[in-house]
């Protein structure tokens, strides 16, 4: 089974989204590593998951995308084109990981990370 790891808010002004999470909701928002901001949101040991705050692509200005877990994102890019999706992003190497971006046939916007 491929897991819901993360989720990304897209943003077209990243750091007011990031201040806004981090004053109403408590969130622990990094600063930007890659153009991306990782948000805690809670304690490692209490239900939930964490995700981040990115200035939005073209393809995505504002959302949320979740980021699922898979163990190769060569295959299932694969698969998923070949279930109706398209690809948004191609893999990219961010080295302890690769992610990629998939729309499924519905519209939804998917992120897929594969850890190395």
């Amino acid at each position: 089974m491929n897991r819901v790891v993360l989720f990304e808010l897209s943003s077209p002004n990243p750091e007011l989204q990031a201040r806004f999470f981090s004053t109403v909701f408590g969130w622990e928002v990094s600063e930007p590593q890659w153009g991306y901001r990782s948000a805690k949101t809670g304690a490692s040991d209490e239900p939930g998951i964490n995700g981040g705050i990115a200035q939005g692509p073209d393809h995505f200005p504002r959302g949320t995308r979740l980021q699922i877990q898979v163990d190769s994102i060569d295959d299932l890019l694969a698969k998923a084109v070949e279930n109706g999706a398209s690809v948004t992003q191609p893999k990219m190497d961010f080295g302890d990981f690769y992610i990629a971006y998939i729309v499924d046939p519905t519209g939804v916007h998917l992120g897929l990370i594969q850890y190395k």
